[in-house]
């Protein structure tokens, strides 16, 4: 029976090795068995750290995955010798790494007395980028978290980098923090494109109130970065740590999309209401066009003031319409989606939009009694604001249009916003939604108020501002007269039909009433805008039969 136990355990154990044998972590064990086991042998270990173990690197690993280290020092700071997930916070690597990470400030308290810089113990860079990211993949010990020939080809061959001047400057600590996503690495060339999250665990004791966040990262390489919140302990603690290449967005809340560097600075009197100990989850795409290989990094420095100081809480939401899949016919596509959500009145600062390299336009329109109204946002215009003379739509640098007169809007079921996004499919495929830039997507950012009190700006209310003109006869056939308020002076009309294009314009009108001929307008809805040389706004709809 004993022989028989025996003969399982050998069995299990060589399972065990074998399966180590082709993750990351064993090439790690490797790495310290060759550089660090002379010191930290299992019968003299230095500093109390056993890592050459019994050679099979469960012991060892076991040692190291999320222990206190015995320095008080590093303990106190609430780093582990390995904290899957965070490299900044893993005694090992701090201590091994000798400035392969500028985001780590060594103390001299948590140096100790020997010395772990490359003359004491002969890391290469290559090497220490292999810990860096086993431990940011989360020092699992099973699997490959990376392919170790792309590092070889990055320090030994060369490669391009998104900081090549070094970290960018942080925040005083008495303003702020800096969080920061990768490094990761793609390959060269067209297959270098890949889309990261991270959980990412923020150290703040208290609640604080987020009122800026600057977002760094390459605005040429860059397509997206987005910021998002657990709403609760629990739903955080269940996501795996470190980098993944899958969403599993359960229960999280958005705080900011960005596709460019921007620096995101709240109205006066609002802000980001951050719970004590919040975490993070941050999503990172970049795409390598360059013929080396690509170190992607995104730093985010958030700026905060203590809790109860701000008068409104800054929401956020991203408004997703998954359900597109763009025929190749070559044929311009469109696809639309009405937006009702949050019920009630709220107050827009911000608008953007998202999709692909397929994409040839994005618009935003008010919602108003069941029939889309006004243009309010326009991705191919200069700060996303309608009516520019040259437009010109880029899918990379989609802009934010910010509303410093907060704009005020009732969503319910009949009011609220639309937005559209346009594409031609011109490749040898049906394209539908997905996460590369092969794929297609259709996205709203939205960042607004639910009131004003407190804050120091003004509210634009265009229910309040823009006065209504009736049409007559509505519905038309051949003709309609729109009758002009006295006094109103020359006015300009510009007739839009229910997707927001401008179908028709007059200008220099100074008469008692406009009129619309019909001419070749077809069956339908339109919206007109009519304003006068001192800024009053007037419209109305118009249905031709």
């Amino acid at each position: 029976m004993q022989a028989k136990i025996l003969s399982i355990l050998m069995v299990l154990m060589t399972m065990t090795w074998t399966l180590f044998a082709q993750t990351t972590a064993s090439r790690v064990y490797q790495i310290m068995q060759d550089n660090c086991a002379g010191c930290h042998s299992n019968a003299a270990p230095d500093g109390g750290l056993d890592l050459e173990g019994d050679g099979s690197g469960v012991d060892v690993y076991n040692n190291l995955y999320a222990t206190a280290p015995s320095n008080a020092h590093a303990a106190d700071a609430g780093y582990e010798l390995i904290y899957p997930g965070r490299a900044d916070k893993s005694y090992l690597f701090r201590l091994i790494q000798d400035g392969l990470e500028p985001f780590i400030e060594l103390d001299a308290a948590e140096m100790g007395a020997t010395p772990h810089d490359d003359a004491a113990i002969g890391l290469t860079d290559v090497e220490k980028e292999l810990i860096r990211q086993w431990i940011l993949y989360g020092a699992r010990f099973s699997g490959t978290a990376v392919d170790e020939s792309l590092l070889e080809d990055y320090y030994t061959t060369g490669g391009m980098e998104s900081f090549p001047n070094g970290r960018p400057a942080a925040p005083d600590p008495s303003e702020g923090f800096q969080v920061k996503m990768g490094p990761f690495f793609l390959k060269a060339g067209s297959t270098g494109e890949l889309e990261y999250f991270q959980k990412y665990e923020l150290d703040n004791e208290n609640p604080i109130e987020v009122t800026r966040i600057e977002n760094l990262m390459d605005g040429n390489s860059s397509h997206h970065f987005i910021m998002y919140d657990y709403n609760t302990t629990a739903s955080a603690a269940n996501q795996q740590a470190g980098l993944r290449l899958y969403a599993d967005h359960f229960n999280v809340g958005l705080v900011e999309a960005v596709q460019d560097p921007t620096d995101l600075k709240l109205p006066e009197g609002t802000a980001f209401f951050w719970d004590a100990n919040k975490v993070l989850d941050l999503n990172s795409h970049y795409i390598n066009y360059h013929n080396v290989p690509y170190k992607s990094e995104v730093y985010a420095n958030i700026y905060y003031q203590e809790s109860g100081t701000a008068a409104q809480e800054m929401h956020a939401d991203l408004i997703v319409k998954g359900d597109i899949c763009i025929p190749n016919n070559g044929d311009m596509y469109s696809a639309t989606q009405t937006v009702a959500y949050p019920v009630g009145d709220i107050y827009v600062w911000a608008l953007s939009g998202h999709t692909h390299q397929l994409g040839r336009g994005y618009k935003i329109w008010t919602r108003e009694n069941f029939a889309t109204g006004e243009l309010i946002y326009d991705a191919a215009c200069y700060n996303g604001i309608p009516g520019c003379v040259s437009p010109n739509y880029d899918y990379q640098h989609i802009p934010f249009r910010y509303f410093d007169n907060l704009m005020k809007l009732n969503m319910n079921i009949s009011t609220g916003l639309v937005h559209e996004a346009t594409w031609i499919n011109d490749t040898d495929n049906v394209v539908c939604w997905g996460d590369t830039s092969d794929d297609e997507m259709m996205v709203m950012i939205i960042m607004f108020l639910t009131d004003t009190d407190g804050v120091v700006t003004d509210v634009e209310n265009p229910e309040a501002e823009i006065e209504t003109l009736t049409a007559y006869p509505n519905p038309m056939t051949e003709s309609a007269v729109i009758p002009l308020p006295a006094n109103v002076g020359t006015v300009d009309l510009h007739l839009y039909d229910v997707l927001g294009n401008q179908i028709r314009a007059i200008r220099g009108i100074n008469d008692a009433q406009i009129l619309i001929n019909r001419e070749n307008l077809a069956a339908g809805v339109y919206v007109y805008r009519i304003e006068n040389e001192a800024g009053q706004v007037f419209s109305g709809k118009l249905l031709v039969q």
